[in-house]
C-alpha cells in the first residue's frame, strides 16, 4: 500500500467536501494530528474507522485503500446519447401503458422520492432536460465512469451544465 497515494487522496476528498483537518477529525472522533498522519502518508486510518471515514469522504474503502486509482482504472465510457435515449425511453413507457398505469406511477414516484424532485416536469423543457443528463453523467463519473467531453458538449446547450460535468471529470483525473 502506497500511504502517500492514499494520504494524497484522503486529502483531496477532505477538501473536496469543504471540511478542515479539524472538522473531519471531530465527525470522526479522532484529533486532527490523526488525520494529518493519514494525510501525509506517516499512518493509515484505524481499521475500524475506515468506513465512517468513506462515509465521510463519500468514497469506497477500496477507491480510498487504492488512493483513488481504482477510479481511474479500467473506466468505462458512458455515452451521452445512451443517457437521452434511457430518458425517452422512461417517457415512453408513459405513452405506451398509459400515464395513469401503476408501473409508470411507480417509477416516476420512486424517482421523485430519490431525487426529491418532479421528474415529469423535468422532463418537459430541454433546459431541466439538460439537468438530469448532466446528474446522471456526474453520478456515473463519481462511480468510475468516463465521458467524452467532446459529446457533452455536442449535445448539450447549457453552458453551465457542460461546465459542472467537465468539473467533475477533472477532478476524477486530479486524484492520479
Amino acid at each position: 500500500m502506497d500511504t502517500m497515494k492514499i494520504g494524497g487522496y484522503i486529502q483531496h476528498l477532505r477538501k473536496a467536501a469543504g471540511l478542515t483537518q479539524k472538522e473531519l477529525a471531530e465527525k470522526l472522533g479522532v484529533s486532527f494530528q490523526a488525520v494529518s498522519k493519514w494525510e501525509n502518508g506517516d499512518a493509515l486510518p484505524d481499521t475500524g474507522l475506515l468506513l465512517a471515514l468513506c462515509d465521510e469522504l463519500n468514497t469506497t474503502a477500496d477507491k480510498l485503500l487504492n488512493g483513488g486509482s481504482v477510479l481511474l482504472k479500467n473506466r468505462k465510457l458512458m455515452r451521452v446519447e445512451d443517457v437521452i435515449i434511457g430518458f425517452e425511453n422512461m417517457e415512453d413507457i408513459g405513452r405506451y401503458f398509459g400515464e395513469n398505469c401503476d408501473f409508470f406511477t411507480g417509477m416516476v414516484e420512486g424517482i421523485n422520492r430519490k431525487m426529491n424532485m418532479d421528474l415529469l416536469q423535468y422532463l418537459r423543457h430541454r433546459d431541466t432536460r439538460e439537468v438530469l443528463w448532466a446528474e446522471v453523467l456526474i453520478q456515473g463519473i463519481l462511480s468510475g465512469r468516463t465521458v467524452d467531453m467532446d459529446e457533452v458538449e455536442a449535445n448539450f446547450t447549457n453552458k453551465k451544465m457542460i461546465a459542472e460535468i467537465k468539473k467533475y471529470m477533472d477532478k476524477t483525473v486530479d486524484c492520479l
